[in-house]
């Protein structure tokens, strides 16, 4: 049973629904981490334990992840059945997620689908492009379009075909439009907040929408996060006849 202690939360609630909690994550924030270390599960779960005077453990099943610097659109589970239900979605792809991202360069093309071979770097929170004979290469297959072209580049949506380790900053650094903000991939133009620890900083991909049947009604839902503001220096405003899919 849900108390009256009207705490606020320090990350933004999408939708609460049953067992069902869609959040807005934070760019540079860890979607899950090890006891002591900062992540959005450890918000979520502590937040849960205040708010709804939870005795012990808090349940939070986490049924997919983001990228530490990516914000946007995420699903937690309040109890196992949500969760194993919610799982099965994702392991079936049944959800379709949406993306954005502001990248540097002018695709050729205004839509269109990227193909590659790509795998993990052991040891290494790294993806690569690899030959299809690469016995560690996996598919990847995304589908973008141009929403704007700017004098930086250009706004992309994307939604993904398969789902790989940093496909969508692989892909599209790898054709020479690295995601601003994104060092790792090659970008040099600075995104956001320039904190002192880098780790902390967001590069210009979110999550923009999900959607999939809710794990209690089966109720096919439609959820969209917010853009982060850093996203307000690049002139970009959400307007729905530009951003569908």
């Amino acid at each position: 049973m849900i108390s009256h202690n009207h705490i606020t939360p320090p990350f933004e609630i999408v939708r609460e629904d049953g067992p069902l909690l869609a959040v807005n994550k934070p760019a540079g924030l860890l979607t899950q981490a090890p006891p002591g270390i900062d992540s959005l599960e450890h918000q979520v779960k502590d937040f849960l334990t205040v708010r709804d005077n939870k005795p012990g453990r808090c349940y939070l099943g986490v049924p997919h992840r983001l990228d530490r610097p990516v914000s946007g659109m995420i699903l937690f589970a309040k109890h196992v059945r949500a969760a194993r239900r919610l799982s099965e979605q994702f392991e079936g792809r049944m959800v379709e997620k949406t993306y954005w991202a502001a990248v540097s360069g002018q695709p050729e093309h205004d839509a269109g689908t990227w193909v590659d071979f790509m795998k993990k770097v052991k040891n290494q929170p790294l993806s690569v492009i690899a030959k299809p004979a690469d016995p560690d290469a996996r598919e990847a297959i995304l589908y973008y379009r141009v929403l704007r072209r700017f004098d930086w580049g250009v706004w992309l949506t994307i939604q993904l075909e398969t789902g790989r380790m940093h496909q969508i900053r692989l892909q599209t650094s790898s054709r020479g439009f690295p995601i601003l903000g994104d060092a790792q991939y090659g970008s040099t133009v600075p995104f956001g907040e320039q904190f002192d620890d880098v780790r902390s900083r967001g590069i210009a991909l979110h999550a923009r929408s999900i959607e999939f049947l809710h794990p209690m009604t089966r109720e096919p839902l439609t959820l969209e996060a917010a853009l982060p503001t850093a996203w307000l220096d690049l002139q970009i405003t959400p307007d729905p006849d530009v951003t569908k899919f």
